[in-house]
Order: C-alpha cells, then sequence, then structure tokens
C-alpha cells in the first residue's frame, strides 16, 4: 500500500493557488480512477484507488500547508504505511513553471509543508514530486503574496499539461518505486 500526500491549504480562498498545486496534483490524480474524497480519520480528506493490484491512499491535508505533517502521521498510523511507501506532492518556487522534480529524499528546500513533515517524521527520508511554480528570474518582493496568488492564464494553461504528467509520474512510483520514477519523470517536461 501507497500513501500520496497533495499539499495545500484547505479553505476556498486558496483555491488556484499556487501553494495548492499539491491539491490540483492529487485531485487529478483520483478523477482520473473516479474516486472522491471523504473524512479520513484524521485532519485529512482521504481517497483509495488500486492501480495494477497496487492499493493507493491518496490524501490532502486540512491542517494548513505549514501544519501537514500532522495529517502525514495520521494517515500513516491509521493505514500501517511506511515512509519509503510515500510520496509527497508540492509546489516548488525554485524550480520554474513547467517542470516538474522527483526525490527519493531531501531538505525541506524552502518549502513550509515539507518542512512540518520532516519535523513530524524526525526524517528526509521519503520521496517527494516537486511541481516548479516560478514564472521567471525576477527576484520576489513576496514570496508568500507569490505563492498564495493565483495562476495567471498563461500559468494555468502550462499547471494543466503538467498535472498529467504528475498523476503518471505518482502511479510510477506506486508500482516501480521512486528510482523507476525518477528515471523517468526527471527531464524537462514543457
Amino acid at each position: 500500500m501507497k500513501l500520496i500526500v497533495g499539499l495545500g491549504n484547505p479553505e476556498s480562498q486558496y483555491a488556484g493557488t499556487r501553494h495548492n498545486i499539491g491539491f490540483c496534483a492529487v485531485e487529478k490524480l483520483a478523477d482520473s480512477f473516479g474516486a472522491k474524497f471523504g473524512k479520513g480519520k484524521g485532519k485529512y480528506l482521504a481517497t483509495k484507488i488500486t492501480h495494477r493490484r497496487e492499493q493507493i491512499i491518496i490524501i490532502k491535508p486540512m491542517t494548513y500547508m505549514n501544519l501537514s505533517g500532522h495529517a502525514v502521521v495520521a494517515a500513516m498510523n491509521f493505514y500501517k504505511i511506511v515512509r519509503n511507501d510515500i510520496l509527497v506532492i508540492c509546489d516548488d518556487l525554485n524550480l520554474p513553471s513547467g517542470s516538474i522534480r522527483l526525490r527519493a529524499k531531501g531538505s525541506a528546500g524552502g518549502q513550509n509543508g515539507l518542512k512540518h513533515i520532516i519535523e513530524s517524521l524526525g526524517s528526509e527520508e521519503f520521496a517527494r514530486l516537486r511541481i516548479g511554480i516560478r514564472v521567471d528570474e525576477q527576484p520576489l518582493s513576496s514570496f508568500s503574496s507569490f505563492v498564495l496568488g493565483k495562476f495567471s492564464a498563461n500559468e494555468g494553461a502550462v499547471m494543466e499539461k503538467i498535472l498529467p504528467v504528475c498523476r503518471d509520474a505518482a502511479l510510477d512510483f506506486a508500482i516501480n518505486g521512486i528510482e523507476h520514477a525518477m528515471n523517468h519523470y526527471n527531464k524537462p517536461v514543457l
């Protein structure tokens, strides 16, 4: 059994923001299987799919980004899932829009959801899929207002092309493992 976690913020005011692209990615994954999210056994929404005989739990933490670790730990405990079977999907301001990056482990890289998950698990050793949201090389006056801002029409079109790739990468992770997924999806997407 695998656990795929999409990071975001729960209130409607955050829908369509760059910081919520993790939610969008897991929604795309669930939708492709006709799965609907419902209340989980903790502060998260959850659904379950089966792909090639592998059961996959998909969650969206309802704790807000900075406390995502609480939801991840609750889901891990309820479903008896180990760190090696987790994939966290989140935004990454360090990657250009239109790119994704899979890693088997690593630092938070400034992403507060990942930071809290690392603190909660006491380890950096879990897989993550980062979705690039950086629009250009210009310095930002405010990181928080940028990541909490809505996608422009052009950015939204790019994300619509990226989300199916994220879905496929997450399914590859679930079936073949993080190394295989990294070898197949860590390349320019657009």
